[in-house]
């Protein structure tokens, strides 16, 4: 049995898939090409898949498919790109971009593993096509709803309160999110660049159990898509109902799932990996003590002790 995260390793298939909108994905394959299919839905929204997300998964025993959702990572367009439209980047174009994916890589049904927003993707997606997932593992749990996105971008300002007043200062009045989405569309380069900035570092100050801040943030690249994919997503609810995912996860009802949850995550505020726990027959609640949103050796145990007993 393995105790920590698997070694290394390369896809040993990529490519770009064509979804439509004048948008390309890039996917990968890592594994055994006959194992256990399972996929892998990054958060953000826009942060991208990362190699450490392979190693989770036995490499014997399980086909792991990767991809970067709409407009990041090696997605093209770039979400940094001045002129990028994101209007064909919503929440249902996500779900059947995924679709598109398992049909294309001819899986029946796959493990879906998603983390922080990718655990709101992926609910929305067994929710749609519940026939399609054998087993779900989330980890940093969100569910999209409106008092997630306040708890974020302005509820935690009591807690960090020199990190909220710098946050604010770009956006004093009004929406934070949508006032921020605008910022960084503004046609000054310089605007654009120091709302990208402000975002992430309010993203960073937030997670202080972090060991340090993620060194992607270094790329002002990264954080101009960044910044702007989640205000986009933000300042329009994710394009779901309120409670929608909550309500509607008696859908999951036969789909065994596991929980991963950092007991000092401060998600945990609004209560909602218990309440997804409770609303989600059968599923597993697993609570990670000094741990946060982000990894750490208890939170990768855990998950990878999870996934191990999901592929048999």
């Amino acid at each position: 049995m393995v105790t920590g995260l698997y070694p290394e390793i390369e896809p040993y298939r990529h490519g770009m898939l064509d979804v439509g909108d004048g948008n390309s994905l890039y996917w990968e394959e890592c594994g055994n090409p006959d194992g256990k299919p399972a996929v892998v839905f990054h958060g953000g929204p826009g942060s991208g898949c990362t190699p450490g997300a392979r190693r989770l998964f036995d490499p014997q025993r399980y086909r792991v498919v990767l991809f970067d959702q709409r407009n990041c990572g090696r997605s093209t367009p770039h979400a940094s790109e001045p002129d990028v439209d994101l209007s064909a980047n919503t929440t249902d174009h996500l779900i059947a971009d995924i679709e598109l994916l398992r049909t294309t890589l001819g899986i029946e049904r796959w493990l879906v593993s998603g983390a922080s927003w990718g655990s709101v993707l992926a609910l929305a997606y067994a929710e749609r096509h519940p026939d399609r997932v054998s087993e779900m593992l989330h980890s940093g749990v969100a569910t999209g709803r409106p008092r997630e996105t306040d708890l974020i971008t302005r509820n935690l300002g009591a807690m960090f309160p020199a990190a909220y007043a710098r946050f604010r200062e770009l956006v004093p009045e009004g929406e934070i999110a949508a006032g921020y989405h605008r910022l960084l569309f503004d046609d000054d380069p310089e605007v654009r660049a120091r709302a990208a900035r402000a975002w992430c570092d309010w993203e960073t100050a937030i997670i202080p159990t972090a060991p340090e801040p993620s060194p992607r943030y270094e790329s002002p690249e990264f954080r101009l898509a960044f910044a702007r994919i989640v205000t986009h997503y933000f300042s329009n609810g994710s394009w779901l109902e309120d409670g929608q995912l909550l309500r509607d996860a008696g859908k999951l009802a036969g789909i065994p799932g596991v929980i991963v949850q950092g007991v000092l995550d401060l998600s945990n505020l609004v209560g909602t990996p218990w309440e997804l726990a409770h609303a989600w027959p059968g599923a597993e609640l697993v609570l990670v003590d000094e741990t946060g949103h982000n990894n750490s050796p208890g939170l990768d145990a855990a998950r990878v002790a999870a996934l191990d007993r999901f592929a048999g």
